[in-house]
């Protein structure tokens, strides 16, 4: 099972609430979505994720060519996350 490992600067994208995000970078949003062909719904891709030493199940969100890694809560809380921080996060595809 393929884990892609990447560095992000956290980010904020308003919707309905507030929510923090990873960015992938590009490239990697490219080789992930190949990856994830037959697991996507709705351009949405099921992901286990890491970030320090907490791990979650998420979907990350397609957004301006590139994937968004949406940081739970518990997570920002465990692990002392907050908006404009580097995070280095681990993914792979949940099947």
């Amino acid at each position: 099972m393929t884990v892609w490992t990447f560095g992000a600067e956290i980010v904020e994208w308003r919707g309905p609430a507030p929510f923090l995000f990873a960015p992938l970078p590009e490239d990697l949003s490219a080789e992930v979505k190949e990856a994830a062909r037959g697991i996507q719904y709705w351009g949405q891709v099921p992901v286990v994720a890491r970030i320090g030493g907490t791990e979650f199940a998420t979907a990350m969100w397609p957004r301006h060519g590139r994937f968004l890694l949406p940081v739970k809560v518990a997570v920002q809380r465990a692990e002392n996350i907050a908006l404009g921080d580097e995070v280095v996060a681990s993914i792979r595809l949940a099947r």
